[in-house]
């Protein structure tokens, strides 16, 4: 088990942050073993083509038979969204000797592969920093943007469970290995089932928190030298790969056009308007006018949540597309009132 002990001062510096080198790292997993998670597996097939000549020997042994990776390779964000080439230039900073002792923890109790064996460390670090750079280029970049989206639509929902309910609320279906304990002057939140274990007070260095759609369970630093911070499964992976779906009822796309009646589609819950335009694959901007009509015709309803809008379907609408029931939150009793967020999707 690794924790994390925070103080109040922590508690009021947990914050958020996107990592596209994370990313970049941690899909590294379903390159080794695809069958971790069925949900990658359009992304899988789709860029194994692309990956040609690079070496994927290197690259699957970054990753350890346990799925453990080193911790050099994903380094603690300083801001909200660093850009790829200012998170790899950190990397290339590492120290040989911090480059050499993660790795070997990161493939504890088992030997390094030969593949990390056949050079000295610094000229290592820097192969695996331009071997990542060019597997970015062939395997995330494209994809960033709608990446981006559903971590961006995941934050958005923590900081909604955070405003009512506290941290404990933050933690509470973030994952089953997670399990968040306070008795008011401090927290502990407790990592369960790691690979290792150690104890580590955060000690006015704050908890920062990354979400990640190749994360398909708690991600800390496999060390307690890092200050703390945890890469966590994303919701809302389910969609990610998968097209969006068209609406059914022939007489709603004639009455409202096809770009309304999939937005009403989708509206069955609270969603922000970064989180329509990835399922939709058109641009923020684009959604907020169909958004604004939706709303003006009294077919949505909006609420500020932290910094994001979110919208979903009235009542009215639930009639239009068949989905009221009478009885619930779409129906006469629920009267328009919010539905909680489904369930997360890993």
């Amino acid at each position: 088990m690794i924790s994390f002990e925070l103080g109040v001062e922590d508690l009021a510096d947990t914050r958020f942050a996107l990592s596209p080198l994370g990313e970049t790292v941690l899909s590294l997993r379903i390159l080794r073993d695809p069958g971790i998670s069925a949900l990658h597996l359009p992304w899988y097939r789709s860029v194994l083509p692309r990956l040609g000549a690079l070496d994927r020997e290197l690259l699957r042994a970054l990753v350890a038979d346990r799925l453990t990776l080193p911790d050099f390779l994903t380094p603690r964000p300083t801001v909200f969204e660093p850009s790829f080439a200012d998170e790899l230039a950190v990397v290339r900073r590492t120290p040989p000797s911090t480059v050499t002792r993660d790795l070997l923890a990161a493939h504890s109790p088992n030997p390094l592969p030969h593949t990390l064996l056949t050079e000295e460390p610094a000229a290592l670090r820097d192969r695996i920093c331009a071997l990542l750079a060019a597997y970015w280029e062939l395997a995330v970049r494209s994809f960033w943007p709608q990446i981006r989206l559903v971590a961006e639509a995941d934050m958005t929902y923590r900081a909604r469970q955070l405003a009512r309910g506290g941290a404990r609320m933050l933690f509470a279906d973030m994952h089953p290995q997670l399990r968040w304990e306070d008795d008011g002057s401090r927290g502990v939140l407790r990592i369960h089932r790691t690979i290792g274990g150690y104890h580590t007070k955060a000690s006015g260095r704050g908890l920062l928190l990354a979400p990640s759609v190749f994360c398909h369970k708690p991600a800390p630093p496999v060390g307690p030298d890092e200050p703390p911070w945890l890469l966590y499964p994303s919701r809302g992976v389910a969609t990610l790969w998968s097209p969006t779906p068209d609406p059914t009822d022939a007489a709603l796309v004639r009455l409202l056009g096809a770009p309304r009646a999939r937005l009403l589609t989708l509206l069955a819950e609270p969603r922000s308007t970064a989180e329509l335009a990835r399922r939709l694959r058109v641009t923020p901007s684009a959604v907020s006018q169909h958004l604004r009509v939706l709303y003006d015709a009294g077919l949505a309803t909006r609420a500020r949540q932290g910094r994001h809008v979110l919208y979903r379907r009235t009542p009215s609408a639930d009639a239009l597309t068949g989905t009221g029931t009478g009885t619930g939150p779409g129906g006469p009793a629920g009267q328009g009132a919010p539905k909680s967020q489904a369930s997360t999707s890993r």
